[in-house]
């Protein structure tokens, strides 16, 4: 009768061996999963960022096709003023969105600040029409924060019979632009440079012809004259 042979275990170098390879699987197996998780995170910040551009785009190109050709005021030489602008700040008429637009047409100031951090915020504030009269005017609210660059750009005539031009300052007393662009730059989170985060361009559709703009600007209050 042949004995049976003893059953041979495992030595202690192919236990080491095999913990080692189970190791290694595993920590290939978490790294997956940290990759895996931050590709998911980058790409839900990423879709954020471009919800919020859309958003605000949509925000602005709304209230600007809705300026109007009304003065707020006047220049030096008693012209009425219906839209005023320089590389980071804008002032125009329109309705406020929403349940404002109850108020009627407001002065609204648009203006790129710097945020004490180093950064720019883009916000909107309002004001009524002529001084002292009603509305619901409202503290300058943030749109968007963060910021890394931006500015804003005309494009119109100096009068009929010239030329339309890109202006970054527009002073134009009694016209109004026939293009407004606004352009911001963000920093990308996993990058250092800056990178244009939103570029809207809107059409100023109201002709300042269809108003008698120097009749409404004799009618406005003394306050209203520099």
């Amino acid at each position: 009768m042949t004995g049976r042979l003893p059953a041979r275990g495992f030595t202690l170098l192919e236990v080491l061996s095999a913990l080692a390879l189970l190791s290694m699987l595993l920590l290939g197996v978490f790294y997956a999963i940290q990759t895996a998780t931050r590709s998911v995170n980058s790409g839900s910040a990423a879709l954020e960022r471009n919800d919020q551009a859309r958003s605000l785009q949509q925000f602005l190109r709304r209230d600007l096709l809705q300026a109007r050709a009304l003065p707020w005021k006047l220049d030096p030489k008693g012209n009425g003023v219906v839209f005023e602008g320089g590389p980071r700040n804008m002032h125009f008429v329109a309705p406020l969105p929403g349940y404002l637009d109850r108020a009627g047409p407001q002065l609204q100031a648009l203006a790129l600040v710097d945020d004490g951090k180093g950064k720019l915020k883009l916000q909107l504030g309002s004001a009524p029409l002529a001084p002292g009269g009603a509305g619901v005017g409202f503290e300058p609210e943030v749109l968007v924060a963060g910021v890394s660059g931006g500015r804003f750009r005309y494009y119109g005539r100096e009068r009929e019979g010239m030329d339309a031009q890109w202006r970054d300052q527009w002073n134009i007393a009694g016209r109004m632009p026939e293009l407004v662009t606004v352009e911001l730059e963000r920093e990308k989170p996993d990058r250092d440079k800056t990178t244009a985060w939103l570029w809207l361009q809107a059409p100023i559709r109201q002709n300042p012809y269809a108003i008698n703009v120097g009749a409404l600007a004799r009618a406005l209050p003394d306050g209203s004259k520099p």
